[in-house]
This record gives structure tokens, C-alpha cells and sequence, in this order.
């Protein structure tokens, strides 16, 4: 939504009348076409073809949580894209994974950033974790329609509670339907096999050079036996997005850090091909 100020120099009312410290309730007010889950699309028969995104996973530790993703979008049996980002601050404390219809996926958490910024600007405090997680959840069943046609997003929300001091981590469905998951939790195509692995491998001391190696393990089973998630490609280069957030903040682990745990895992495959006999951890 644009402020044109160009004919008479002021903004216009919808900006200066007091209202809802939501950005959607502004918007929904004033242009409700702009909400992705107010759009109307054309009549199709059967699913829309469009890339997805895939395999989330997100560990707590002792102090933090840990959310990752791996890079590969697909289009039915194609690979759409191999070094897509899935994983994105929400704010200095959240972050959001998404799995699901990319395009819409990557506008709705941009969306929630925006919503997130907003709350914080009109009432001078942030949400806590647990409003962050409720709003999300609004936006979600918003997209109901679309999902209906295919074009769902389900992602998997992670973040530092400041109030618990904890890592807390939240999973979605179609309907906007919320849980709060502990210890671990996985969505997309790969979930099943990420979730497998996260499973025998946490424990409730990790710390988070641990915590991170076991996300990118779980990835790493998860492209083993499913097509749609991508594994660590280290020929181009291409690894897991990994994510921290603490009570110091949000922190992605730079290229250099995910290349060594990523090869790390690999290593430890290469001398035991048929999976570790013992905790990696």
C-alpha cells in the first residue's frame, strides 16, 4: 500500500486515523485486495503446478533453538530450484522455516515481518513468542482458499521465549491450526524421515554446536530417502540454512559454518555407509 502524497502533500486519512496495531486488520480495512489470501484466482481444473518447498526441522537446546532447512524447491518431479532460502528471521528474536507453495510461502512470512514491525512501532513493545505464534496462525487461515487449490503453505515457527528463557518451536497445518511441538519437530515432504532421525539422536543437554550438527544430520536422512529434499551438494557448494536464536538474538551460520558441519556428516557417512552405530552426538 502506497502513500501518494503527490496531489495534495499530506497522507491520506487511512494513515493518520487510529486503529489496530495489526498491519493485516490495516489492510484488510483499507486494501484488502493486497492480502495474498483475499486474491481471487482464475478457475483451473485439478492442482496448480508450482515449486515447493520442502524439509524443515528445528531442535531446542539448553539456551536457544536451532531451525534449518535444506535448499532444493521442486515442481512435481522436477527440481524447480536447488539453492532456494527457506528459512527467515521473523524478527531479532523468531524465525520462520517454510514448506509449502514457495511464492506465496516467502510472501507471507514478509508479510509477517512486516505485521511483526508494525505491532512494535504502534505499541512500543514487542509481542510476546506466544502472540507471535498466534498471528501466524491468523495469517495461515487466511490462505485457506489457495490451499484448497494446492497452493498451501505450512511452516514451522522457532524462536527465543525472553519471558520462559527458552527456545520454543511452533508447527502448523492448512487450517491455521497451531502446536506447540517439544524437543524437535520436522515439516515438509522429508518430515517423516527428519523427524526419524532427530529422535534417536536429542538429548536434553545438547549444546549448540551439537544441536546444529543433529539438524543438519536430520537433513542429511531426510535426502536419503526423499526426492524432494536436497542434501548437502557439496560439488556446487550448496548447504543446509541454519539458523540460531537465542537470548542474544537471531544468528544465521555463515557459509563457511555449514560447509563444515555439512561435511562433517558426510564424513562420518563415508566411514559408516550404512548410518552410525552409536550416537553422533
Amino acid at each position: 500500500m502506497e502513500a501518494n502524497t503527490r496531489g495534495t502533500g499530506r497522507l491520506p486519512a487511512a494513515f493518520l486515523t487510529p486503529g489496530s496495531s495489526s498491519f493485516m486488520d490495516f489492510l484488510s480495512d483499507h486494501q484488502p485486495e493486497l492480502l495474498p489470501g483475499k486474491r481471487t484466482l482464475p478457475p483451473v481444473q485439478g492442482v496448480i503446478e508450482a515449486p515447493h518447498g520442502t524439509t524443515i526441522v528445528a531442535v531446542t537446546f539448553p539456551g536457544g533453538v536451532v531451525l534449518a532447512g535444506d535448499r532444493r524447491a521442486t515442481m512435481g518431479n522436477v527440481i524447480a530450484q536447488r539453492d532456494i532460502e527457506k528459512v527467515f528471521p521473523a524478527d531479532e528474536h523468531s524465525a520462520v522455516g517454510i514448506a509449502g507453495t514457495a511464492g506465496l510461502a516467502v510472501e507471507m512470512v514478509k508479510l509477517f515481518q512486516l505485521e511483526l514491525e508494525h505491532f512494535e512501532k504502534v505499541e512500543g513493545a514487542q509481542l510476546s513468542l506466544e502472540g507471535k505464534a498466534n498471528r501466524l496462525s491468523t495469517m495461515i487461515r487466511s490462505n485457506l482458499g489457495m490451499a484448497m487449490q494446492g497452493l498451501a503453505v505450512v511452516p514451522l515457527f522457532a524462536g527465543y521465549d525472553l519471558d520462559r528463557e527458552k527456545g520454543r518451536i511452533f508447527s502448523y497445518d492448512v487450517t491455521g491450526g497451531r502446536s506447540e511441538e517439544h524437543n524437535f519437530a520436522a515439516t515438509g515432504s522429508g518430515s517423516v524421515f527428519a523427524r526419524g532421525a532427530m529422535k534417536k539422536l536429542f538429548r536434553d543437554d545438547l549444546t549448540e554446536e551439537e544441536a546444529t550438527t543433529l539438524v543438519v544430520q536430520a537433513l542429511y536422512d531426510a535426502a536419503d530417502d526423499d526426492s524432494a529434499t536436497g542434501g548437502p551438494d557439496v560439488a556446487r557448494r550448496i548447504y543446509p540454512i541454519i539458523t540460531v536464536i537465542t537470548d542474544e538474538g537471531f544468528r544465521r551460520l555463515s557459509e563457511q559454518e555449514a560447509s563444515e558441519l555439512s561435511r562433517a556428516v558426510l564424513q562420518r557417512r563415508l566411514e559408516e555407509p550404512d548410518g552410525p552405530r552409536a550416537a553422533l552426538l
